[in-house]
């Protein structure tokens, strides 16, 4: 669904700029921003439920890496759409054999749904993640990890992102009502977190079809 206002999907407009905005996932947060101080990102497998912040998390280390001054150039896939050699050969080993031209820089990969991507695929991945290591970083995220075959996975550092509880997806929809000025019922938030089922993206999508249906001149949803 689309912001009324100015196009934009709320699990867009409301993604983490930080990664203490990243909600929950304490432990991946921590070692995440390690590697962002020492700016030196190995490559990653990110796993775990959807909608629990593996792409936020990614996404959010870029911006804090810019704000230190690094310039960031990423090729995102989602591997779901491109999952056959075909994609491995082409976008991802040209992105991967090119270099940057600025000394404090980051080339990054991010293959989105990777768990779709075919066995020939993934070994062919391998063999150009052993080869343009010096240049480029990968971040591998994928629901199950046991569909990544373990060439690629003793390759990366492994981050598990559990599903999130309940408080923490009402914190977080409850933050985007008072900022979209909204007014929803307390039952309404516990209804939706409920309905979530620890998957934020689901959650805010909810919130959002539900503002929609029930927009009118004051904002109020009730239940």
């Amino acid at each position: 669904m689309l912001d009324l206002k100015n196009n934009r999907p709320w699990i867009e407009k409301y993604r983490p700029t930080s990664l203490d905005d990243v909600m929950s996932q304490e432990y991946n947060k921590s070692l995440l921003k390690k590697f962002v101080a020492q700016k030196k990102i190995p490559h990653l497998l990110l796993f775990g439920s959807s909608g629990t912040g593996k792409t936020s998390a990614i996404f959010a280390c870029i911006q804090e890496l810019k704000r230190k001054g690094y310039y960031v150039s990423k090729l995102e896939l989602n591997a779901s759409d491109n999952r056959g050699i075909n994609i491995v050969r082409k976008k991802i080993k040209e992105f991967a054999g090119t270099c940057t031209l600025f000394k404090n820089g980051l080339k990054l990969i991010i293959l989105d749904e990777a768990d779709s991507m075919t066995i020939v695929a993934q070994f062919a991945l391998r063999r150009i993640i052993e080869k343009y290591s010096d240049n480029v970083r990968f971040c591998i995220i994928c629901n199950y990890i046991n569909k990544i075959i373990p060439a690629l996975q003793s390759r990366c550092i492994k981050l598990r992102f559990g599903i999130l509880n309940n408080l923490h997806v009402k914190e977080k929809i409850t933050e985007i009502c008072n900022k979209e000025n909204l007014n929803v019922s307390r039952k309404s938030l516990d209804i939706i977190a409920k309905m979530s089922n620890g998957d934020m993206r689901r959650a805010i999508n909810i919130l959002q079809s539900v503002s929609i249906y029930y927009n009118n001149s004051n904002n109020k949803i009730k239940k």
